[in-house]
């Protein structure tokens, strides 16, 4: 009997040491097959060679970024491999590269545009790719969109085209400006969920969505304000470019029922009436006309062409090559939610943004910084903690530029208040000075199904602050005089920086967001620019003959990279589910409006932050 036991054990263990044996060996060789991909995937394939005549197609992809997020290349890799699009995000700055340098190459004929599978992108970003067709249509060259249909983003970028061709069968997706939100007031008092809320300012509206059931009075006011001002920017360059009046693109949406009507339903004859496109083409007519323009028609083959992403392995990226023995600009970009530590793909980590800003005061080729921001802000701790490290910077005597994106507001202008000069697109949003903390107890939602909270500490303080038990009103009177402080804080920093007076800046606060062209206006901003303007102000400010920039990256290890793909990963499996898409939306815009709450969270529960991102606005 012993020896039998024995043999079964034995058999066992050898059993198991084969098995991890043979699991390690898989893992190790899928790992290896990995990296090969990975590799094969980036190097790519070498640039072909570009002929005389050749049409450029600008057909960005993905979400349109300051700056590609790090993980990006590894997403690529795999997306690509799994046969999606591997150009989940594009740069901005490899979009204009494209159009400036083909604009001055003679084998370049005309540009295209296909902006079909353009995903998120600022209005400040679609206006510097604007001016920057414009420049290329000033070398003489034609600019054509072409497109089975087009959203309002990407009608608004062909409208830079001088001409645009529809297919019969699409559709102008014209629709204005608007902020709607979910509101979940209702379903937290069912559920007996409170949200204790402290703020300072009437604007402050980030948290409306879970206090009240509709949009408060003064949010509709200070929403009306920048949304007019945004929608008439957007429809006077589109009426700019067509030749129409703005009066007639609001009309157009307005009326388009009648409108369709009298084309018998025919959307695509509906735009050519109203003066919005050029023509109607189905794809092979574009191909043949195309050819025409080329002067390939006759030949036998088809036009010469090449997309914005093969033409840019021909050139070099502006601000990535830093010039041998001269001084430069260092430009540090910033987008994303602001929290402590390191932050998250797609977030601003605090500690990680210093150590940037950090090598640009040690370097001593870098004489001034650009700080690009596109933030909704955050948290008011990790802001002031920028900002501190921003002021050594200016200490060490070198000038700061903030260069500001789609929006640069509340925590996001905490940290550029101290700058020398803050420049802005006119459809920037920005503002937001204010602050609130929250904190929500679910003690009566715990209560309704028997469970309780109940224990013993040595002060009033001990285990007071727990989403399971009330919140005390000592430490409630602490939290408001937190904010209450922070808040005056922000309005110091604001004024001091600003050289305003401080009662001024109260008038411009309480949390209201400004567009770009009014907060220049009122001083919170100094002037219109773009980033390539930035880069010149500082270089002018530093002294400098010219304004060579560069990127200053501190890029974390790989393996913690990796580390971070694979929780991303297993996170997108996690969340894969069959609801129905009404529930998903609602769920994703509860989530978006805890989101500061729950990831890196402020340590003293105080937020500056401004939930009027870019997705949440329906453009």
């Amino acid at each position: 009997m012993k020896k039998i036991l024995t043999f079964i054990a034995l058999f066992f263990i050898w059993s198991w040491k084969i098995f991890k044996t043979g699991t390690l060996i898989a893992s190790n060789l899928l790992f290896l097959l990995f990296f090969v991909i990975v590799i094969v995937l980036l190097v790519g394939h070498p640039a072909k060679k570009i002929p005389d005549r050749t049409v450029l197609i600008l057909n960005p992809e993905g979400n349109i970024v300051e700056q590609r997020s790090a993980l990006d290349p590894i997403a690529r890799a795999i997306n690509s491999f799994a046969g999606v699009s591997k150009h989940e995000e594009t740069p901005l700055q490899d979009i204009l590269d494209v159009i400036n340098t083909a604009a001055g190459d003679d084998r370049i004929r005309m540009l295209v545009l296909s902006p079909s599978h353009i995903g998120r992108v600022g209005l400040n970003q679609l206006r510097d790719i604007g001016h920057a067709i414009d420049n290329f249509k000033e070398s003489g060259k034609v600019v054509i969109a072409a497109d089975d249909s087009y959203t309002q983003t990407q009608y608004y970028l062909a409208s830079y085209a001088d001409e645009i061709y529809l297919n019969p069968m699409g559709t102008i997706g014209l629709h204005g400006f608007g902020v709607f939100r979910l509101y979940f007031k209702e379903m937290l008092d069912k559920l007996r969920i409170r949200f204790h809320v402290f703020r300072v300012g009437t604007f402050k509206s980030a948290l409306e969505p879970v206090l009240r059931n509709n949009m408060s009075d003064a949010a509709r006011e200070a929403n009306r304000q920048w949304l007019d001002r945004l929608w008439n920017t957007f429809c006077a360059d589109i009426g700019k470019q067509r030749g129409i009046t703005p009066l007639l693109i609001n009309d157009f949406i307005n009326s388009m029922d009648v409108r369709l009507e009298k084309t018998g339903g025919d959307s695509a004859l509906m735009a050519l009436n109203a003066g919005l496109i050029d023509g109607i083409k189905t794809r092979d007519q574009i191909e043949e006309y195309l050819q025409s323009v080329t002067g390939s028609k006759g030949s036998g083959k088809k036009f010469s062409h090449i997309s914005m992403y093969d033409y840019l392995a021909h050139i070099t990226p502006s601000y990535t090559t830093r010039p041998k023995k001269s001084s430069s600009v260092g430009i540090i970009v910033a987008q994303g939610n602001i929290v402590p530590g390191e932050g998250a793909v797609g977030q601003i980590g605090a500690e990680k943004l210093i150590r940037q800003i950090e090598t640009a005061r040690k370097d001593n080729s870098i004489k001034a910084v650009v700080l690009r921001i596109d933030s909704g802000g955050g948290s008011a701790f990790a802001s002031e903690l920028i900002r501190r490290e921003l002021l050594r910077l200016r200490r060490a005597g070198k000038p700061l530029v903030v260069s500001m994106g789609s929006m640069a507001a509340s925590g996001a202008y905490w940290l550029s208040a101290d700058a020398d000069t803050i420049l802005a697109s006119p459809v920037t949003l920005t503002g937001s000075i204010g602050i609130f903390g929250a904190l929500p107890t679910i003690d009566q939602s715990l209560a309704t199904i028997g469970v309780h909270d109940d224990g013993i500490g040595t002060t009033n303080m001990a285990g007071a602050i727990s989403p399971t038990r009330p919140l005390p009103d000592n430490i409630a009177n602490l939290l408001q005089l937190s904010v209450e402080h922070g808040y005056r804080q922000f309005i110091n920093i604001v004024a001091k920086g600003r050289k305003l007076p401080k009662k001024r800046v109260e008038e411009m606060a309480e949390g209201r967001v400004w567009d770009g062209k009014t907060a220049i206006a009122l001083g919170l901003v100094d002037a219109e620019g773009s980033l390539d303007e930035a880069v010149s102000r500082a270089a002018e400010r530093a002294g400098m003959k010219t304004a060579n920039g560069i990127y200053i990256n501190r890029p974390t290890s790989f393996l913690k990279n990796l580390q971070r793909f694979g929780r991303m990963a297993l996170t997108g499996m996690a969340g894969y589910n069959l609801l129905p898409t009404a529930w998903m939306e609602a769920a994703g815009q509860f989530k978006t409006a805890l989101a500061f709450l729950q990831q890196q969270p402020d340590p003293a529960n105080l937020y500056a932050f401004c939930l009027l991102a870019p997705d949440s606005i329906a453009f």
